[in-house]
């Protein structure tokens, strides 16, 4: 039987962990296994709520009207239509830079407005103008792309952050500012990585985000500003094309998987990653920032998981599908130091007590829906 993020085989339980041959089985009595998936059909129960919000309802939500910095982006692009879904178009403020402009249905079905990050005014003159009351902080570069320019990362993600938390301090603005297993580094347990750990990284992506979860928690114990975060694990989209990134092998992958196209992969073999599909950290993304502040022990930021493979594992899972798909090795040797600096797996196991996060894809249910998706993307 399969339930929002867990396996039940009779007594037995177990956390999606994918190809994960470590993930240990933990045995549970039957009252255990009845309270455990009392909790989990209650935060299924939960998930349905949020997926069936639509603006008729809005007054039963926390956030009102909502400023998405960086909303052009990987991330933001697709974040910013799933809360005009939720919200209402006109509620959800498009931030963009002038060379990274929207375009198509993110431009013309809400506001759109200039809010470069690293402007303080622009950012406080469009939360004054919208009426904000959250916002969504994306405005970062990609780990590969910040270490060749680190001062440019520190710029965008760290006084940029500050430019945020100011005026949301002056305007009283929740923030949700993501983080990532980039913040985490060598010294860190590698397997079912805990909430709290050692968090050393050696790249700039990952020192900005250990300050960014580090500021965002000084401004909500200092000023009581609303920060949320989670650690964002490696994301998967169908949506949008993947921009070079440490992790996005494993989106650039099943392009090639529908292209029918040899794949050439820049990670090696037993590589483990935690990953994501992009519906569940969407997801992810409204219900920390809808959750009851009195439950959250942890803010900024919260471990999330979902998958953890290697690109062999990832490999066997498009070949059910595509069996003479064809993949060889070309290790890109700054991409491959930033995965051996990072996590196997997490444990995501306070974001699940704590706002009942539970995953809805699995390795496989995610291969299914990339492959037919990206078949009516690029095949039409």
């Amino acid at each position: 039987m399969q339930s929002n993020g867990f396996f039940f085989e009779k007594d037995r339980l177990r956390p999606y962990k994918s190809q994960k041959k470590y993930a240990p089985l933990l045995l549970l009595s039957r009252g255990a296994g009845k309270i455990l998936m009392d909790k989990c059909l209650s935060a299924n129960r939960k998930t349905q709520h949020l997926l069936s919000l639509t603006p008729s309802n809005i007054n039963n939500l926390t956030m009102k009207n909502i400023l998405v910095i960086g909303a052009t982006g990987q991330i933001g692009s697709e974040l910013t239509m799933k809360l005009r879904g939720i919200y209402g178009n006109d509620h959800v403020v498009c931030g963009y830079i002038p060379s990274a402009a929207p375009q198509g249905v993110l431009r013309d079905s809400g506001p759109s407005e200039v809010c470069d990050v690293t402007s303080g005014e622009q950012i406080a003159e469009v939360v004054k103008k919208h009426q904000i009351d959250a916002i969504y902080n994306l405005a970062a570069l990609l780990s590969v792309v910040a270490e060749g320019r680190p001062q440019l990362a520190w710029k965008i993600g760290i006084d940029g952050l500050w430019n945020v938390l100011e005026v949301a301090r002056e305007h009283g603005c929740s923030v949700f500012t993501p983080s990532s297993i980039g913040s985490f580094g060598p010294e860190t347990p590698a397997d079912h990585t805990p909430q709290d750990t050692i968090q050393r990284p050696r790249t700039i992506y990952g020192v900005s985000k250990v300050t960014t979860e580090l500021l965002s928690d000084y401004y909500f114990r200092k000023y009581g500003v609303d920060t949320r975060s989670v650690r964002f694990p490696g994301l998967i989209s169908y949506v949008t094309p993947p921009g070079g990134g440490t992790t996005d092998y494993a989106c650039d992958i099943f392009y090639s998987a529908v292209r029918n196209e040899k794949f050439i992969c820049p990670i090696s073999k037993g590589t483990y990653m935690d990953m994501m599909y992009m519906p569940d950290a969407l997801r992810a993304c409204v219900e920390l920032m809808e959750a009851d502040p009195t439950r959250l022990i942890h803010r900024n930021a919260f471990n999330i998981a979902s998958m953890s493979f290697d690109p062999e594992g990832l490999l066997a899972a498009i070949r059910k599908y595509k069996p003479n798909f064809e993949m060889e090795y070309q290790v890109e040797p700054l991409k491959q130091a930033n995965a051996d600096s990072w996590p196997n797996s997490l444990e995501d196991i306070c974001a699940r007590q704590e706002w009942d996060w539970a995953p809805q894809y699995d390795l496989d249910a995610m291969t299914v829906d990339m492959l037919a998706k990206l078949k009516e993307k690029l095949l039409k």
